[in-house]
């Protein structure tokens, strides 16, 4: 954008921008600092297949009521395209500032435009709006939530009739909406409250969330003794919408004990305690790590803002609390599942399981010694719900028994299309009753599991790149790596380079070239020839560039040999 046109941009949003006085102030607030300026109107906010996500504020380049109206009416004009007969959108939002207010304008939006809205009456986990969006025959789903990120973000995901986010075909056309939609003229709008009373809005029902339970309950393998293990509990949601579903969920299968971190408890999109309510990191699970000290449960369980994720920790028999990685979990769960699924009969035949490409390799081996089928997707977990719907589509999507990412989202079962930090807490506490029974701890299951297939190391750096030059920059890091990749690191060969932009591996060693059957994305992945592998890509919902390694060894210290080698000689050329 010109600096005219920013100009022009903000002069027009002070004029138009007054449906909300926080951002009357806002844009009052940067007269004459052009920075600022810039920052908030240099660009749209990038609509893709994860909807929107950015800065809550003022701008182009922020979420606002203006925003989510431009994307939401960009929705509705595709609904109302692709869609005959009456169509209708499921939204849940959960505890970020302002998720309830663009929720609103959502469903207000969307109802202007002759669109039935089934919305949740208080704030409700990713999952249950996927489950949702099935159940009640939506052809869209609207999720307000920025999952994992610090306070001053929200989000927009979008969802198919299928349940899962939106195909890449499908976000480009209500892109192409989007962008023939003027922000404060082309917008479609009613009252909401007079939408509610006209039956255009529909408040969801406890008989579906009800529907939604069973199948999370149907998932279980061992809840019998769940009601007998004595397994003590400490959760935290976070400040976030897992709160009453998980906390449900575990009273359902017999785990009372369970004791919520009280700072954490209650919805707060302020996220006062966790400035990063994330539960893949050790700084979100503080509070939740000190109440441990204190009562000594079994367990801790951490879900997300959105409960689509949840990490743990376990006694490490120190006298102190191990956080296990998304990968470990995942790994465990799927042993465990295909284990006492055989054991039990119900494993169906020709099972599958489904992984994103940057989660451990630990599966594969899993999955070769149980004669399962694994699937190595795109990261999202779209791709995953994907495959379960090509499943369902020629009456198979019971061969699915399980998928996971390595950013902590799980998911068994078919019933939602998106990871669930509900069904995945239950299985953990299920798992570790489990273990219990056998006089195992979930600390020795986990060195029981690496003394059957080696020690996988997984480590993942993130480098933040802000700003319009921040963008550019990566930009550059990316054209670097495919232009001159290193054939060797730390003495070590690369064998293989898979750039899944241009659908290429080749190998280094050979010279051999193969076509890649996934769908293009911006990942570029280096195999080496020890097996230890690394898996660069642009972080499609933050400024980011993250960086995935693995490296396998006999031990943890001699994997962290390698890795440390790797990482500082890959870092050094890439940065």
């Amino acid at each position: 954008m010109e600096k005219t046109q920013i100009a022009a941009a903000y002069a027009l949003w002070r004029e138009k921008a007054t449906d909300d006085p926080d951002l009357v102030t806002e844009l009052a607030s940067i007269e004459g600092k052009d920075d600022e300026i810039l920052d908030r109107f240099y660009r749209e906010l990038e609509f893709g297949t994860g909807g929107l996500r950015g800065v809550i504020g003022a701008g182009t380049n922020r979420m606002n009521l203006y925003t989510v109206g431009k994307a939401t009416q960009g929705l509705a004009n595709y609904v109302n395209k692709q869609f005959s007969g009456e169509k209708a959108v499921a939204i849940a939002y959960d505890s970020r500032i302002k998720s309830d207010c663009f929720s609103k304008r959502a469903a207000a939006v969307l109802a202007a435009n002759g669109i039935k809205v089934h919305i949740y009456p208080e704030l409700m986990p990713t999952p249950m709006l996927s489950f949702a969006t099935r159940e009640l025959g939506c052809q869209a789903g609207i999720n307000v939530t920025a999952s994992h990120n610090p306070s001053k973000f929200n989000g927009y995901k979008v969802y198919g009739a299928d349940g899962c986010q939106l195909t890449l075909e499908a976000a480009d056309a209500v892109l192409a909406e989007i962008e023939k939609t003027d922000v404060f003229t082309g917008i479609k709008t009613t009252d909401f409250d007079k939408a509610v009373a006209s039956g255009q809005i529909k408040y969801i029902g406890d008989s579906v969330k009800e529907k939604y339970f069973t199948e999370v309950k149907k998932q279980s393998l061992h809840s019998d003794l769940c009601k007998t293990a004595g397994l003590k509990v400490v959760y935290t949601p976070l400040n976030g919408a897992g709160n009453k579903p998980v906390r449900r969920i575990l009273a359902d299968i017999g785990i009372t004990d369970v004791t919520v971190v009280p700072e954490q408890e209650n919805p707060d999109g302020t996220f006062s305690t966790c400035p990063y309510p994330n539960p893949e990191i050790r700084e979100a699970l503080r509070l939740g790590l000190e109440l441990c000290d204190k009562i000594k449960p079994d367990l801790l369980l951490a879900t997300d803002p959105d409960c689509d994720r949840v990490g743990i920790a376990v006694p490490d028999g120190k006298g102190g609390y191990a956080l296990f990685s998304g990968n470990e979990v995942g790994a465990m769960l799927l042993e465990y599942i295909i284990k006492e699924r055989t054991a039990q009969g119900t494993l169906p035949p020709n099972p599958i399981a489904v992984k994103s490409i940057v989660s451990t390799t630990l599966a594969d081996k899993i999955c070769q010694k149980y004669n399962v089928e694994l699937v190595n997707v795109l990261t999202g977990f779209k791709f995953i719900g994907e495959q379960i719907g090509f499943l369902e589509q020629k009456g198979e999507a019971d061969r699915y028994i399980f998928g996971f990412e390595e950013s902590y989202g799980y998911l068994a079962g078919f019933y939602v299309r998106d990871k669930d930090a509900v069904v995945g807490s239950m299985l953990i506490c299920e798992m570790a009753a489990f273990y219990r029974s056998q006089g195992v701890s979930l600390i020795t299951a986990r060195e029981n599991m690496y003394k059957d297939y080696g020690y996988y190391l997984n480590r993942l750096d993130n480098f933040a790149f802000e700003g319009a030059a921040g963008m550019e920059q990566m930009k550059q890091i990316m054209s670097k790596l495919r232009k001159e990749a290193p054939t060797s690191i730390a003495d070590i060969p690369v064998e293989i380079i898979t750039d899944y932009a241009a659908s290429t591996a080749k190998n280094l060693l050979t010279g051999a070239v193969s076509a890649l059957t996934l769908p293009k994305s911006d990942v570029v992945v280096l195999t080496l020839t020890n097996g230890a592998s690394i898996v660069v890509r642009p972080s499609g919902t933050e400024p980011k560039i993250k960086i995935y390694y693995t490296t396998i060894g006999d031990s943890e210290a001699a994997a962290e040999s390698v890795h440390a080698k790797i990482s500082a000689e890959f870092k050094s050329f890439l940065l």
